[in-house]
């Protein structure tokens, strides 16, 4: 998979890309993140990428050639599945959107800033918008940062233990199923005794109502998919 992100701050995916799951998975090839400094694609002499708005109003907006410009030269390289605008009023982050995701080829993450970017991109560019939450960011990075997470963790060969992502929460429209491990008894707190009994039929009957159990407590709202 390819993920092409755009952005006005590339720094900010220093960490989140260069550790753990992500960073393996583009050391074995399993995915390649490029980002894209739209500032890059301003053809004005201070790489001017925000404007004010039309008919006034507080904030800047970003403006419509960099953004267009950038994604034209990406698209006369290679055909994308989705090209993706991170917006608090985009179609919810879920499992199920992840899970399609993941079997992409090649996207497009635009991260937005300020008060948004001008609309004509929205209309005329961006394929599909998603949001990580009901809440404002000051830009989309970490949007895109949680975008790209979600779906590169579920790609074959990324994690170490490829069944570990199918008992994930939300994988079922359940909330995983409380787990331990070792020791056995800390200062009096046992571990469930089902757990270390072996009789695998069991322990999966224990942890889907667990499953429920607490999917019911702390996501009621769920359990009208499940």
């Amino acid at each position: 998979m390819r993920i092409d992100i755009l952005t006005l701050f590339p720094e900010m995916f220093q960490g989140p890309f260069t550790e753990s799951i992500i960073k393996r998975s583009v050391a074995k090839n399993l995915v390649n993140i490029v980002l894209h400094d739209i500032r890059d694609y301003s053809t004005g002499k201070h790489h001017r990428v925000d404007d004010y708005p039309f008919g006034g109003g507080a904030g800047m907006v970003m403006m419509i050639e960099p953004i267009a410009r950038c994604i034209d030269a990406l698209r006369l390289e290679r055909t994308y599945d989705e090209i993706i605008y991170t917006s608090p009023d985009g179609k919810l982050l879920d499992q199920k959107l992840a899970n399609q995701m993941s079997g992409f080829e090649n996207i497009i993450i635009l991260c937005g800033h300020y008060k948004g970017i001008d609309e004509r991109i929205r209309e005329h560019y961006i394929s599909m918008e998603i949001s990580i939450g009901d809440y404002v960011l000051t830009g989309g990075e970490l949007a895109a940062c949680v975008i790209t997470d979600a779906i590169v963790r579920l790609i074959p060969g990324v994690l170490n233990d490829e069944t570990s992502a199918l008992s994930d929460s939300f994988q079922d429209d359940l909330i995983s199923p409380p787990v331990y491990t070792r020791p056995y008894d800390f200062n009096g707190l046992l571990v469930p005794d089902i757990l270390r009994s072996g009789n695998e039929k069991e322990i999966n009957r224990w942890r889907h109502e667990k499953s429920v159990e607490r999917t019911r407590k702390r996501r009621p709202g769920l359990l009208g998919n499940y």
